[in-house]
C-alpha cells in the first residue's frame, strides 16, 4: 500500500494557523511508590499545549570532518537527490534516494480507515520539516582535499555517480581545522595539511568566525554543527578544568588540555548553534553541557548508531523481553576506511569500545527476574583494521542465552554494512530532527510559561550508540522504545494519541462494537494518485505547511 502524502487532524484540540500548529494533549503516565511489601501505582495525567512553528528556515550544516568518508558521502547524497541523478551499475540503473533515513524513508500509522486497514504516511509529513534537498553545506577538515577528491579517496560511491557529481563537488573546499596529535592516532598525521594555527583561544575564535561567515555569506537563518571527524581518545574529567562552563572557558584561555571536538562544541554553543557529536569520545564534558544550558542551545551525542550496534539494540531487546537470559555477547568488526585506521590505536579504540558496550545496559536492568542487581552479560567488542575491505565493514556477532532447565541458545550473525552509506542518512535525520525541535515549544496547566526541550536533546537517542540524557533522566537504548518516543512526540504535536498497537477494534467478540467511539467529522486521507483538495486548516503535501 502506498503511503499517503497529506492529512489534516479534525479535532477541536488542534488549531492550524499560518504561523503555527497548536495542539492540546493529555499526557498520561504513572508514578510508583515502593512500600514494604507492595508497589502502589498511581495513574497521572498532565495537560500540555504544544506549539510548532510552521515556517521552516534556510538551514546550513557545518560538518567537522567534511572531507572524510561520512562528510563527502552525505554531501554527495544531497546533491544527487537535488539533481535527480541516476547511474548504471552491474545490476541495473540506480536512482538517487534517501533510503536509510527515518524521516525521509520511514512511515507512521495514522490509524484505521473505514475498512479497518491501517493508513500510513511518511514520517516527514507529520510536522513541517526542512527538505534535505534545501540544505546548505560547509565545514572543516584537517585534510585540504576538495570534496570531489575526498569523494574519490573514500571509494564509497559507484564510479558513474562520482563522475556526475565531480563538477558540483570540486568547488567545495573544507576550512582549516584543529589538529591536536595526542587526541587521534599517529597514523592520521599524513592527512593533516589544513590546520588552524595559534593558541586554543585563537582557534576557538577562528571557529566562531567561520560559523558567522558561513551564516552571513550563505544567507542562512540557522546553522547546525555536526562532528563526523576522527574518534578521539577520552578526555579526563578534572575538577577545575572542565567540570563547569566557567572552568572550561578558562581552560581554553589558558591553553590547558581540551579536545578539538570540545573546542568545536564550545564555539558552536557560543554562536547559538546546536552541536551534535557523531563520534564516541566524551566531547560534551560537564562544562560544555552547562554552557549549553546557559545559552539554551541543543547538544546531542554520542556516536552514530548505524550497523552492528543498531542490530544489537534490537536483538538483545528481543531476547530479554522474550524471557531469555542473555549471558554472552561477542562482537567482532573489521573495516578498512580511515575510521578503521584511526581506531587501530588503543586509546581511540577504547572510546569506541565504551560506546558499543553500553548499548544493552537498560535492557538488562529492565528485567530483575533474569538478572540480579549488578549482574550483566559478558560483553566483548573487537575492531580490526583491514585496508582491503575499505568502507564495506564486516561485523560478526554471537549471542548466547540461557533457556529453561539448563538449556542454551546461541545466535550467530554476519553483517556486511556499507559504513558511510548507513551513517549519511543518520546524519541527515540528526540535523532535520534537531532543527524541528528548535521550533517546538510547550506549556502545561501548572507551568503556563512556554518552554522548549532540555538542551541535552535525548530525543535523538534512536540515532546514537551512547545517547546522552539530561542529568537524572533514564538512558534508553532499546531501538523500538527510542523510535516510539520520536513518533509519539510528533503525534502529540498534532493532537494525536500515542501509538499503542492495541487494535482493540479487531479483538472484540461482537462485530457491532468494532468501531469504537464517535467520529465527529470524516478526515479524508489522500493517496499519491489522487490528492484531496486543500482544507483551510490543513497541512498540505510533502511540504506539510511549509511556507
Amino acid at each position: 500500500m502506498e503511503a499517503a502524502t497529506q492529512f489534516v487532524v479534525e479535532s477541536p484540540n488542534v488549531v492550524y494557523s499560518p504561523e503555527a500548529i497548536e495542539a492540546q494533549y493529555e499526557y498520561q503516565t504513572t508514578r510508583v511508590s515502593r512500600g514494604d511489601s507492595v508497589l502502589k501505582v498511581y495513574p497521572l495525567s498532565t495537560s500540555f499545549t504544544f506549539r510548532t512553528t510552521r515556517r521552516v528556515p534556510r538551514l546550513g550544516v557545518m560538518l567537522v570532518g567534511w572531507g572524510g568518508n561520512n562528510g563527502s558521502t552525505l554531501t554527495a547524497a544531497v546533491l544527487a537527490n537535488r539533481l535527480h541523478l541516476s547511474w548504471p551499475t552491474r545490476t541495473g540503473r540506480k536512482e538517487a534516494n534517501y533510503y536509510g533515513s527515518l524521516m525521509q524513508a520511514g512511515t507512521v500509522s495514522l490509524g484505521l480507515d473505514a475498512e479497518g486497514q491501517e493508513v500510513f504516511v511518511p514520517f516527514r509529513t507529520l510536522l513541517p520539516m526542512v527538505s534535505p534537498d534545501d540544505l546548505v553545506f560547509d565545514g572543516w577538515d584537517i585534510s585540504s582535499l576538495n570534496l570531489a577528491e575526498a569523494m574519490r579517496r573514500a571509494q564509497v560511491l559507484d564510479w558513474g555517480l562520482q563522475e556526475q557529481l565531480w563538477p558540483h563537488m570540486e568547488a567545495l573546499h573544507p576550512r582549516p581545522s584543529v589538529y591536536i596529535p595526542e587526541f587521534i592516532a599517529a597514523n592520521q598525521s599524513a592527512r593533516a595539511d589544513n590546520l588552524i594555527p595559534g593558541t586554543r583561544a585563537q582557534q576557538l575564535e577562528q571557529i566562531r568566525r567561520d560559523i558567522r561567515d558561513f551564516r552571513s555569506c550563505a544567507g542562512l537563518d540557522k546553522v547546525i554543527v555536526l562532528w563526523t571527524a576522527n574518534t578521539e581518545r577520552f578526555c579526563e574529567l578534572v575538577p577545575g578544568l572542565n567540570d563547569t562552563a566557567e572552568n572550561l572557558l578558562r581552560t581554553i584561555q589558558l591553553g590547558l588540555e581540551v579536545s578539538p571536538s570540545t573546542l568545536f562544541a564550545v564555539a558552536s554553543i557560543l554562536e547559538g548553534c546546536a552541536f551534535l557529536n557523531g563520534s564516541p569520545q566524551n566531547t560534551l564534558v560537564p562544562g560544555a553541557v552547562e554552557l549549553a544550558r546557559q545559552h539554551h542551545v541543543f547538544v546531542g551525542g554520542d556516536d552514530f548508531k548505524s550497523g552492528q550496534t543498531k542490530v544489537k539494540s534490537v536483538l538483545v531487546d528481543f531476547l530479554i523481553s522474550s524471557g531469555l537470559k542473555t549471558m554472552s555477547i561477542v562482537s567482532y568488526n573489521h573495516l578498512g576506511n580511515n575510521d578503521g585506521q584511526n581506531l587501530s590505536a588503543p586509546p581511540q579504540f577504547h572510546s569506541k569500545e565504551v560506546s558499543k558496550s553500553s548499548v544493552v545496559d537498560d535492557m538488562v536492568q529492565s528485567n530483575p527476574v533474569l538478572y540480579a542487581p549488578g549482574e550483566k552479560p559478558d560483553h566483548c567488542v573487537v575492531i580490526k583494521y583491514v585496508p582491503y575491505v575499505g568502507d564495506s565493514k564486516r561485523a560478526m556477532d554471537e549471542y548466547t542465552s540461557e533457556l529453561m532447565l539448563g538449556g542454551t541458545n546461541t545466535l550467530v550473525l554476519h553483517n556486511t554494512c556499507e559504513d558511510s552509506l548507513l551513517a549519511a542518512p543518520i546524519m541527515l535525520d540528526l540535523v532535520l530532527l534537531t532543527e524541528l525541535c528548535q521550533r517546538v515549544s510547550f506549556r502545561t496547566d501548572s507551568d503556563p510559561e512556554p518552554q522548549g526541550f532540555h538542551p541535552v536533546l535525548s530525543l535523538l537517542g534512536f540515532l546514537f550508540k551512547a545517547p546522552l540524557a539530561p542529568p537524572g533522566s533514564p538512558v534508553v537504548n532499546s531501538l523500538f522504545r527510542q523510535r516510539s518516543c520520536i513518533e509519539n512526540i510528533f503525534r502529540a504535536c498534532v493532537g494525536l494519541p500515542p501509538q499503542n498497537h492495541m487494535l482493540l477494534e479487531h479483538k472484540m467478540e461482537r462485530p457491532s462494537l468494532k468501531q469504537i467511539g464517535h467520529v465527529a467529522a470524516a478526515c479524508h486521507v489522500s493517496s499519491k494518485k489522487e490528492l484531496a483538495p486543500a482544507a483551510p486548516n490543513s497541512c498540505i503535501g510533502d511540504t506539510n505547511g511549509h511556507s
